[in-house]
């Protein structure tokens, strides 16, 4: 690490004129951040969802477009020697300076980096130029807005409906509930039985953020019930009925279903946040377990995330002594995934050259990585995580990996003094592949766990397909298990729009030459699809294929397919619940496609 000198003195005008620069340029970022995330409440009051997904999208490209506008300003108005190392450390002190009382002070200092690294050669990425560590800090940072991060509700003993009842009126939203009366009591019931709230001791409260959590088709309140020494954690989904009136869904009380609503596997929700750093600390209070990485980045701040993550895994390697090596399963033709055992995560390199029968190029993969961030993943693909130019310490690279990145990745990877340089890797959650959770399971002798994993192959497939996505390979291997016992799709390079393939049905032999053919004797397009071939790929084991034909037997018919097309092509946009169907509050009983299936 290389260690500045700091100047006794701030005395440039120019490092202070770069420090205002980058952060006008923040300033503007969080300013569009937070209207696009305001404009998501008139999306679902219109019940305009296109609108609302496309804003979705849109809001991910906000952070690197306005830090590329910062830096074709400040190349613009300063030469490069104005702009080297030498004015930085002074640049940083102002800027610390001009953070003082800024209400997203860890989100500017994480702009700040990302302009260094820009400007700045990677050499200087981990010494005193950037915010290695935070510098300011986030505690008890207080609103200037009317309202505050969070209301607090005081229900009396016999009055919590009332207070129920407040919490959901105080978002005045512009439309009228189908009967909030029925739906508030059937909140209180469920509180009340599972909490206890009947019996209030003297501390009693609703604790509320105070912000509407918009996502597709639902707007959630989050809260948490204070009672006695306990807290209890909650969430109420409002969602439109088919008349178009407002009902509550239902209210989520376990941490497990809370967790799955903020999982990696779904889309980023639009929460307007003056003061970012108290809705993460809020909601870590009420998922413990989850990292405050994943929570930035859920809300839509994966700038911050990724920050975060890095932060978090140089302090693992720090505190470890395990070797990277090649990640367990069926080597991809297309990527190069490896692993630190200790750590639960994996790291996913484009190789350089790719055997038949793959055809795609190392900028085709990244479109569809690309893809899957803007798109809505519905709780069955996994985010990840870009990064360029990292470093690891060579020491701690199995001979076995080191081989295979030279051979299968030379133009990514770079050898210097004890670390290997990665210019460019995909970070993601570690899960365990579907293929080898079956197999362990069979040997096992779990049958019952064999079938959950094919019934959540199915579930995650049919998921997709509402998405407007098709999978492409759709092998076992490119599947995994996350913890919570859910299959999500992890292996892109195939992906496709459902709307972009061609879904037919094998046409019939015309002579017994065409039969006994071994390639097909018909014209095959490249975007066209056989359902009914895909069982000679995944049914060659007596039990998967019993279970897949007792639960997904419809994936192998062009119908099924063809139907799901249709509706999307019509505009239809169907809703994915990320809570599971018997929580609802309704009794209407769902198509086997609008049903959540954890």
């Amino acid at each position: 690490m290389t260690h500045v000198a700091f100047p006794k003195l701030l005395s440039s005008q120019i490092a202070f004129d770069i420090a205002r620069a980058i952060l006008d340029g923040f300033d503007k970022h969080y300013r569009l951040f937070r209207q696009a995330s305001q404009q998501a409440r008139r999306y679902f009051e219109t019940a305009d969802w296109g609108a609302a997904q496309q804003a979705a999208r849109e809001r991910i490209d906000y952070y690197d477009r306005r830090v590329q506008e910062c830096v074709r300003i400040l190349e613009d108005e300063y030469t490069p020697e104005e702009l080297s190392d030498l004015v930085w450390p002074e640049t940083k002190l102002h800027y610390i300076g001009l953070l003082s009382g800024h209400k997203q002070p860890e989100l500017a200092e994480t702009f700040f980096n990302s302009v260094s690294c820009i400007i700045l050669h990677r050499s200087y990425y981990h010494n005193d130029y950037i915010f290695v560590r935070p510098v300011i800090s986030t505690e008890y940072i207080e609103t200037d807005e009317p309202q505050p991060t969070y209301r607090v509700y005081y229900p009396a003993a016999d009055s919590l409906r009332f207070a129920l009842k407040r919490v959901v009126t105080n978002f005045q939203l512009a439309l009228p509930f189908e009967d909030l009366d029925r739906d508030i009591a059937l909140v209180e019931a469920r509180l009340t039985e599972a909490f206890g709230l009947d019996r209030a001791e003297p501390n009693l409260q609703l604790q509320v953020l105070s912000s509407l959590f918009f996502r597709n088709k639902e707007a959630y309140i989050v809260g948490r019930a204070i009672n006695g020494p306990r807290d209890y954690p909650f969430v109420i989904p409002a969602l439109h009925n088919r008349s178009g009136q407002l009902v509550l869904d239902t209210v989520l009380l376990d941490v497990y279903h809370i967790t799955l609503l903020f999982s990696f596997t779904r889309a980023y929700f639009l929460v307007d946040m003056e003061v970012p750093s108290a809705f993460v600390g809020f909601l870590r209070s009420l998922m413990p377990r989850k990292p405050r990485s994943e929570i930035y980045t859920v809300l839509g701040l994966q700038k911050q995330g990724k920050t975060l993550f890095y932060r978090d895994y140089l302090q693992h390697l720090k505190h470890s002594s395990d070797s990277f090596q090649i990640a367990p399963g069926i080597r991809g033709l297309v990527m190069l995934v490896f692993e630190l055992p200790s750590f639960p995560y994996v790291f996913k390199v484009i190789k350089d050259f790719y055997p038949p029968p793959k055809d795609t190029t190392r900028a085709l993969v990244k479109e569809k990585y690309l893809l899957v961030k803007h798109h809505d993943r519905v709780g069955r693909m996994a985010d990840t995580l870009e990064y360029s130019d990292v470093a690891f310490p060579l020491a701690r690279f199995s001979e076995e990996l080191l081989a295979e990145l030279k051979q299968y990745a030379p133009s990514l990877v770079e050898i210097e003094g004890e670390r290997i340089i990665v210019h460019h890797l995909y970070i993601e959650r570690r899960m365990v592949p579907l293929n080898i959770y079956l197999t362990n399971a069979q040997q096992a002798g779990r049958d019952d766990l064999v079938e959950h994993g094919v019934r959540e192959y199915g579930n995650a497939i049919k998921d997709l397909v509402a998405a407007n996505i098709f999978p492409g390979d759709m092998l076992y291997k490119n599947f995994g298990v996350t913890r919570h016992g859910r299959v999500v799709f992890y292996d892109y390079d195939e992906i496709d729009y459902l709307t972009d393939c061609n879904f037919r049905d094998i046409p019939q032999a015309r002579n017994d030459e065409d039969e006994m053919a071994s390639e097909p004797w018909y014209p095959i397009g490249k975007h066209d699809v056989f359902p009914e071939q895909f069982g000679r790929f995944l049914l060659g084991n007596p039990r998967i294929r019993h279970h897949f034909m007792q639960h997904h037997a419809d994936l192998l018919t062009r119908d099924f397919w063809q139907s799901r097309k249709d509706r999307i092509l019509e505009g239809v946009i169907d809703d994915v619940f990320p809570y599971p169907q018997h929580i609802r509050f309704c009794n209407q009983t769902p198509t086997p496609l609008l049903e959540n299936t954890q």
